[in-house]
């Protein structure tokens, strides 16, 4: 019920009204049955903005720092994602990524939409990086189509560490379902699962014209951290 509040009484309509997001392809997203939407992630603006001009309801696997944040802010966050019937999902090793997989098979399995960022994180710089390969043993097991998903300017509207979004034009890009039943029984050979996932990100990239870094984006943002604390470090405390 409080999902249906927000979309069409609440937040979905602020939303439309203030970044007027200009939407293509949205007739690819089936009118029913289970299916993944594939996306990058920009910007904070993007758990919000998608389900919004979305006319069915989508399910995220949203990471599970939204649901243990402190204080006052942080309940309020933790409410807000359960009660729009977000997952948390801890990212910390192997056996949580394979809780998630096991939470998004049963979205899947309910017939319902599941969004998905195959990065794993936010882009720290705005460029589009190596995909996870969850999202290809959801596809393979769930045996469900992958609608890739471009988010066009929720970066400049809101890039990591903006608490506020500017307003800034935003462009919804939904591509063409893609079919992987030709891999049926085998979403546990890994050489499958790489190339699932690399053709769900070149479909991605082909719709949102980003660079792309060959990299995970976790990884890279770490890699920059280190090198601007080298080149601008901390001086000790007096």
């Amino acid at each position: 019920m409080f999902y249906y509040l927000l979309k069409h009484v609440i937040l979905g309509p602020l939303l439309r009204l203030t970044f007027r997001p200009r939407i293509e392809g949205l007739e690819h997203v089936p009118e029913s049955g289970a299916a993944i939407i594939a996306g990058n992630h920009l910007s904070f603006s993007d758990h919000f903005l998608m389900p919004a001009v979305l006319k069915r309801r989508i399910t995220f696997l949203a990471k599970a720092e939204y649901f243990t944040g402190p204080g006052v802010k942080g309940r309020l966050t933790a409410a807000f994602f359960r009660s729009a019937g977000q997952i948390p999902v801890d990212r910390s090793g192997k056996d949580a990524g394979r809780a998630a997989i096991r939470e998004g098979l049963g979205v899947l399995r309910r017939g319902e939409l599941l969004g998905v960022y195959p990065e794993g994180t936010r882009s720290h710089d705005g460029r589009l990086y190596k995909g996870k390969v969850g999202v290809a043993v959801m596809a393979l097991k769930g045996r469900v189509p992958v609608i890739p998903c471009a988010m066009i300017g929720t970066f400049e509207a809101q890039p990591p560490g903006k608490k506020i979004p500017s307003i800034h034009p935003v462009v919804i890009r939904f591509g063409k379902p893609l079919d992987f039943s030709r891999y049926a029984g085998m979403e546990d050979e890994k050489a499958i699962l790489r190339a699932v996932t690399d053709e769900i990100m070149y479909a991605i990239l082909s719709l949102s014209e980003q660079e792309y870094v060959d990299k995970y984006a976790a990884v890279a943002k770490a890699e920059d951290a280190e090198r601007k604390e080298r080149r601008f470090p901390r001086m000790p405390l007096s």
